[in-house]
């Protein structure tokens, strides 16, 4: 029996459990064994109060279960969501999770990556905009929304697919001169397809329509001057708005109340994310949403493939449409 004050070890667990010290090992470290050792074994360490310790296992197995996880900020709802789903994908194979916060600077970025490297991760997520990431080759890494790698899978969302969808709905519910708006990084990413789907449906249907990208050094604000010259005896030209995030979304919205139009009623406006508030859990506006369960899920399941000799270069999971108050449903 173990002495009080003493911290417990796996063979005071192999004897409170009245099994051998291997099959303890065994369970420690995921490997077959029978159930009913199993729960016996798990009972006679919560008994115990016995931890793992994480770290000796790592310098055997030369793994440390922890995976890093490099994202732009989470004051951004959708980045914050993404962050929580990746933390629980990776928690439910007892891995943990390296938050890295980099303000889409890309000298942060690069500087994360050798970061982690020398802490001994075991993978990396991440959603980067440096266009020459510089990663280790044996280290695992996802990236989401941005391919910069040949070698490197990448998860997105259907960014495109989305794009025409939002063109559709907003034609569906009777708008008749259309408006993508987009702001964001200069670097190439799936993320841009969302304007390119959004202007291959309104060419298919012969619609009149209008884009305007903006890089994110001009700010938000740069597009207020933009509806008010298309502002003309308190209408606007356009009554259908398609925004590349469902941040921007707000902001536009926020920018037209200023100018005396009414929304859903003088123009409609969609989004695209699926962000919720904290509080109440609806959704900010008419959105195109993101699968973020589905996201996090598929980067930790292809970061910890085993095998990644024959790994996908792009994964694209669908979205959907939801109406959140600003259109007209």
């Amino acid at each position: 029996m173990k002495q009080k004050g003493n911290t417990p070890t796996m063979k005071d667990v192999a004897q409170e459990a009245g099994v051998a010290l291997g099959t303890v090992s065994k369970v420690f470290n995921n490997l077959p064994v029978g159930e009913s050792y199993r729960r016996r074994v798990e009972e006679a360490a919560r008994r115990l109060g016995y931890q793992v310790n994480s770290y000796a296992r790592g310098l055997k197995t030369n793994k440390t279960c922890s995976v890093a996880l490099i994202l732009p900020d989470i004051a951004n709802p959708f980045f914050a969501s993404l962050a929580q789903h990746i933390c629980q994908a990776l928690a439910a194979r007892d891995y943990k999770l390296i938050l890295a916060l980099t303000a889409s600077d890309p000298g942060a970025e690069q500087r994360c990556i050798q970061m982690v490297q020398q802490n001994k991760v075991d993978g990396v997520i991440g959603l980067t905009y440096h266009p020459e990431l510089e990663v280790d080759p044996r280290l695992p890494y996802v990236s989401i929304d941005r391919k910069f790698n040949p070698g490197t899978p990448c998860v997105s969302s259907d960014n495109f697919g989305g794009g025409q969808l939002a063109a559709q709905k907003l034609l569906e519910l009777g708008c008749e001169h259309l408006l993508f708006l987009r702001i964001g990084s200069p670097v190439p990413g799936e993320s841009d397809k969302r304007g390119d789907g959004f202007e291959s449906y309104c060419r298919q249907k012969n619609v009149p329509y209008t884009v305007v990208r903006k890089y994110d050094r001009e700010g938000i604000e740069s597009f207020r001057s933009f509806l008010e010259a298309h502002m003309e005896n308190g209408r606007l030209d356009f009554d259908g708005i398609f925004c590349a995030t469902d941040f921007l979304t707000c902001h536009i919205a926020e920018m037209l109340a200023d100018l005396g139009l009414r929304i859903p009623e003088d123009v409609q406006l969609i989004g695209f994310d699926g962000i919720r508030a904290f509080a109440t859990g609806q959704l900010y506006c008419s959105t195109i949403v993101q699968p973020v369960g589905r996201l996090a899920e598929t980067c930790v399941e292809i970061l910890l493939q085993e095998d990644r000799s024959n790994l996908p270069s792009l994964i694209c999971l669908p979205v959907s449409y939801a109406c959140g108050g600003t259109t007209k449903e």
